[in-house]
């Protein structure tokens, strides 16, 4: 009878535990971030459309500052912004003296500043488009790897660190066999691998 008692108490312990592991989750909500290769920089080249405004559609280059000068709304600062915000941004400012209801698209035609370069020893030395989490052999990959004369673990990365330019010493070849840490390019570095005295 004990035993029967027991076993109860426990088959209802376990129902109910089963009750609340069905109970609905929180839903999980996805949240998005913009990535630096997703966001304009000073030389990117966008065309903005408004809807039946041909005169305020146009195709625009990021100035220096990290601006363009847009129609009736003047100075507009699309440094580090998305282009889905900016769109927003000349939507909002049309709409709050000059159109009524704006539709603003933007579509980004050249990603000029999100670029980096690989010179040197490589087999096809140029600039390439920048990707989020790009790493230095990626960067060489895309440059053909290395030709029979680099200086592989001489390789170093030139970076524009607040307004002065800085050399990073980046043994390449060392990254490859997984000896040393890997190396994330940002937008803007050159990498260049020189050639080997021996």
């Amino acid at each position: 009878m004990r035993r029967l008692l027991i076993l109860s108490v426990a088959l209802s312990v376990g129902f109910s535990a089963c009750w609340f592991a069905r109970t609905p989750e929180t839903p999980k909500v996805a949240i998005t971030t913009v990535t630096p290769a997703s966001t304009l920089g000073p030389g990117d080249v966008f065309e903005v459309k408004v809807y039946d405004e041909k005169d305020l559609s146009g195709i625009y280059r990021v100035s220096s500052n990290g601006s363009i000068n847009f129609p009736l709304i003047g100075k507009v600062r699309v440094d580090g912004m998305a282009s889905s915000d900016v769109a927003d941004l000349i939507q909002t400012r049309l709409g709050e003296k000059y159109l009524r209801n704006p539709q603003v698209s933007i579509l980004v035609k050249e990603y000029n500043s999100k670029k980096v370069s690989v010179f040197g020893q490589v087999n096809k030395p140029g600039t390439f488009r920048y990707e989020d989490r790009m790493t230095v052999i990626q960067a060489v990959s895309m440059a053909g790897g290395f030709t029979k004369l680099a200086a592989k673990n001489d390789t170093n990365v030139t970076r524009i660190v607040e307004g002065d330019e800085k050399k990073f010493p980046v043994p390449v070849e060392a990254i490859a066999e997984g000896k040393a840490k890997n190396f994330a390019l940002r937008p803007g570095d050159i990498v260049y691998v020189p050639e080997s005295i021996w």
